[in-house]
């Protein structure tokens, strides 16, 4: 790169960072992370902030956004860890003490952060105010899990994965049904506060996956202990049988950023896997491949923005990004092999995520209820796509201790 091209890089990276920064302390003075609101917590959107404050941190040396991380994840274990105000009952879910919340704050899980409470067992299911109720996500206790197991990376303090492996195995015992006498394992979508009922019965498309995958990461660091390991290899085993043989495609956007994330974190801890290969890895991008032709082919994107789902595009931004990083850093030194031949068929893929990006970026796109009626989840999400680090991590073999 010569040198001017390189001088407008740096310009460009660092408008990049100016932005992340305003639209996280936006964030924070919002939501009652900063200043005197009173804190309004949701898990998904919380569980990328924590990784932006982290890319910021790494990328500027400044303490004071890891400080920030930090802040946010004590909040949410005290706000989601607990029942809403608006429940009938007080204090930490699954009945803890104090000292149990202290010690363990995601052993009984974490409430998704909805305004209306959960359903009561004798009402009604109503599908469209099913989607306002509380109650706990699986998806998006692994995306707490992936936020947790990032603060571990990133600080090398023990406390964040074990949070995460209480977490994975307060999903598993919640979420997953074994059926009586020995049928196949079953995941419930969404489950109530407490863990103790099913919400909705169905299992999520990639649940299943996305429960594997984190499974593997937690596995895989090097601040677990040996029976913690055979217990995660044991659901590991159980959630791969329910993904196993089922088309994981889908051509929803969000899903698709997803299943290239995944292909992201399995490669990431491929050199300590013993239960996966690379053809693994390849199988997730083809998947994604198939599920993204459709959205092109549906001209999805080239919709008016004012009826888009910001979201939605931006996760599949992320996903893009990992791709990206995945192309190149996973080209096989003994030859062309089966990731090799997935990753070529996806190499085109990455300008896409500029177009998405920029496609949002533009003030006026941001100014329809499309937007506004979701401003938390997309200001978060936008700042992850533009600095993605603290989200998906290092690549294999950089530094795995503090990242600053």
């Amino acid at each position: 790169m010569h040198f001017g091209g390189a001088m407008a890089w740096v310009k460009l990276n660092v408008e990049r960072l100016e932005h992340v920064e305003q639209l996280m302390e936006d964030f924070a003075d919002r939501t009652g992370l900063a200043g005197t609101a009173v804190p309004q917590r949701y898990l998904w959107t919380d569980s990328f902030a924590v990784c932006n404050y982290l890319a910021l941190y790494r990328a500027r040396g400044d303490g004071a956004f890891l400080d920030r991380a930090r802040a946010l994840v004590e909040q949410v274990h005290e706000v989601l860890g607990a029942y809403a105000e608006n429940d009938g009952r007080s204090g930490w879910l699954g009945g803890m003490d104090d000292r149990k919340h202290f010690l363990s704050p995601t052993r009984s899980g974490l409430r998704i952060g909805k305004r209306l409470p959960e359903r009561g067992p004798d009402e009604a299911f109503d599908e469209r105010r099913e989607w306002d109720r509380d109650g706990q996500y699986f998806h998006y206790l692994t995306r707490w899990m992936h936020a947790l197991e990032r603060m571990a990376e990133a600080t090398a303090e023990a406390q964040y994965h074990q949070w995460a492996v209480d977490l994975a195995f307060a999903a598993f015992d919640g979420f997953v049904q074994h059926a009586p006498g020995g049928g196949e394992p079953h995941m419930f979508w969404k489950m109530s506060v407490d863990l103790d009922r099913p919400l909705v019965p169905s299992m999520g498309h990639h649940d299943p996956l996305d429960g594997w995958v984190n499974t593997q990461v937690l596995l895989a660091s090097d601040q677990g202990v040996d029976a913690e390991r055979r217990e995660l290899a044991r659901r590991a085993e159980v959630y791969r049988k329910m993904f196993a043989g089922r088309d994981q495609a889908t051509g929803d956007s969000l899903g698709i950023g997803g299943l290239l994330v995944d292909a992201w974190q399995l490669f990431r801890v491929l050199p300590d896997a013993a239960d996966f290969s690379r053809k693994d890895i390849a199988e997730l991008i083809d998947a994604a491949g198939a599920g993204l032709g459709a959205v092109i082919g549906q001209r999805q994107l080239e919709a008016s923005p004012a009826h888009r789902l910001a979201f939605r595009e931006l996760g599949l931004a992320i996903g893009l990004r990992a791709a990206d990083r995945l192309g190149a850093s996973a080209r096989s030194a003994s030859g062309p092999d089966r990731l090799d031949e997935s990753l070529a068929g996806v190499s085109d893929w990455p300008p896409l995520a500029d177009e998405i990006e920029r496609t949002w970026l533009q003030a006026e796109n941001r100014d329809f209820p499309a937007w506004t009626d979701h401003r938390d989840i997309n200001d978060v999400m936008l700042a992850t796509c533009l600095a993605p680090s603290g989200y998906l991590g290092p690549a294999p073999g950089a530094d795995s201790g503090k990242e600053a």
